[in-house]
Parts: structure tokens; sequence; C-alpha cells
């Protein structure tokens, strides 16, 4: 089934702090990190992967210490309610801010944790089903 986005290329201030962060709750998902020479990637590889396999579809970060968050949110899907649940436990512990729950505005099956990393940029892990 063919995606509308091939990846997302977020900035941070400090690289290696933000690379920790997301690991936290990326691997959670099953992704995989992979770390290039001025970005960190993840990506969630088949079952079948081979060692060979490069995925068309990732999370990536740059550093920039100049950055300035903006308004847009990313959401990260989760293959369960429980998978939320668990990520939502480590947030606090991993210096996530503004973490709120979704009050039921979306819809009955949308089942989400709002949250900022420590740069500001505004992230959400959520379930639908």
């Amino acid at each position: 089934m063919p995606m509308i986005l091939s990846h997302v290329d977020l900035r941070v201030r400090d690289r290696v702090k933000a690379t920790e962060f997301y690991d936290a709750f990326l691997n959670l998902l099953g992704a995989v990190k992979s770390e290039g020479k001025s970005f960190t990637t993840w990506e969630i590889p088949p079952p079948d992967a081979g060692d060979d396999w490069e995925g068309n579809e990732w999370f990536g970060i740059t550093e920039d210490p100049g950055m300035v968050p903006g308004a847009a949110r990313i959401a990260f899907d989760a293959p369960s309610r429980g998978t939320v649940d668990a990520i939502v436990v480590y947030l606090p512990a991993i210096g996530a801010r503004n973490i709120e729950m979704d009050d039921g505005e979306y819809r009955p099956r949308y089942y989400a944790c709002f949250f900022e990393d420590p740069d500001g940029n505004k992230l959400e892990i959520c379930h639908i089903g």
C-alpha cells in the first residue's frame, strides 16, 4: 500500500540528547536506529528483512542548535492501546514535556497521548482501532 509520506527529518538542538529521547520510545514501536554522519534515523523493518534491507519510510533527526519548534505535530502509530499506555509511563522519565492524554475529542476509536520532546517539538503517540 503506498504511503503519502516517505520520511520526516526533524530538527533538534542536541542530536545526542535527542537520540536518547527518541530511542527510548521508538524502540517500543519496533523501530531500529541507524546513525549517519549528521543525522539519526529510525525505521521499522519487516520480520523477514535481510541484512541489506533498506526502508523507504523513516523518521529522522538532524542537529540544528538554532532550531525553533514549530506548531506542527508529528504522530507515531502504536499497534495497540497498551503500547500507548506503556510509552506514556516512560515519557516523564525521558524528558517529555506537556504530556496530555486524548480527551476523546477526535473519535471513539482514537486513543492518543500528546507531548513535546525536550526541544519543544510537538509529538503524539496514537492507536486507532
